[in-house]
């Protein structure tokens, strides 16, 4: 009997193992559609929308550069994740392009927290920030941004610890979610409260703060919390499929940073709204129309 039931037990095991494995299959097979379908989209517009940005660079008009900087750090990712698409043998080139990878998403967060808080100052210290805001000034803080997270190299090549790597990303992606959520806030107060600012202007503020809060919470934290999650388990298959799906929503970044090309160009977002509108009126008559002609 004890034989019996040892042998059913590992059938049993067996068979949840087996079943476990195909689950994860087919989480990888999702994850690999929807990658490729984000390279073939978002890399060649990637391309078109910092050749588009270039041409607002302005003394006046400095925040297309944080966004071009953050488009290249976009491409940066891209490339990493051809690279792992194309599954390398090699064990060493795995983890330069992984790395890597870490560097630029680090990067892209920290020129997210210089657009939030350039559109911050803006708003509210709008005297000062006029005369301190020069090319010179926002090259300074893009190579600062670049630069700060090189700071992750030295614990992957000199940390004894193979933890701290990880903890050291997880507070750095960490640390700029209270930071955009005081820059919107205090942001959007202001807004409430200024009269000399244009309606169109607002509403392109309140676009690009938004966007990059929702961006961070629901692309980025999923990731964090996972990556959180790892470092005190052993790792069971359902945190695999769970790693596997925010690893998604992390690729989904690059993409859904190219939404700011559209805040980041004057006209666009109104343009946008009355398209939409213009489709409400059309139904709404149209609607009408149809109830004027039955009756």
């Amino acid at each position: 009997m004890e034989v019996n039931n040892t042998t059913q037990d590992n059938s049993t095991g067996y068979t949840n193992s087996t079943s476990d494995y195909n689950e994860y299959l087919k989480v990888v097979f999702i994850r690999n559609v929807v990658t490729c379908i984000i390279i073939c989209i978002g890399l060649p517009l990637t391309f078109v929308a910092i050749y588009s940005l270039y041409s607002l660079v302005r003394n006046d008009h400095v925040a297309p550069i944080y966004v071009i900087n953050l488009l290249i750090s976009d491409l940066i990712q891209f490339c990493c994740i051809i690279c792992d698409m194309a599954r390398p043998e090699s064990r060493m080139i795995n983890n330069i392009y992984y790395n890597i990878y870490r560097y630029s998403l680090m990067t892209s967060v920290c020129f997210m927290v210089c657009i939030a808080l350039e559109r911050y100052l803006l708003i509210v210290f709008p005297l000062w920030y006029r005369y301190r805001r020069t090319i010179k000034s926002t090259v300074v803080i893009c190579v600062v941004a670049w630069t700060l997270p090189a700071l992750y190299f030295f614990t992957v090549f000199f940390a004894d610890n193979f933890n701290i790597p990880t903890i050291v990303i997880l507070v750095f992606l960490f640390l700029p979610f209270p930071l955009l959520i005081f820059f919107c806030c205090a942001t959007l107060k202001a807004l409430s409260a200024s009269v000399s600012i244009l309606p169109e202007e607002k509403r392109q503020i309140v676009g690009t703060l938004v966007l990059m809060l929702l961006i961070y919470t629901l692309l980025f934290l999923p990731r964090i919390i996972v990556m959180l999650v790892d470092c005190y388990t052993n790792g069971p298959s359902l945190l695999d499929t769970l790693s596997y799906l925010s690893s998604v929503f992390v690729e989904l970044n690059p993409l859904a940073d190219l939404v700011l090309y559209i805040f980041m160009k004057k006209g666009a977002l109104d343009k946008m709204l009355s398209s939409v509108c213009c489709c409400r009126v059309e139904d709404v008559s149209s609607l009408e129309n149809n109830t004027n002609r039955e009756n």
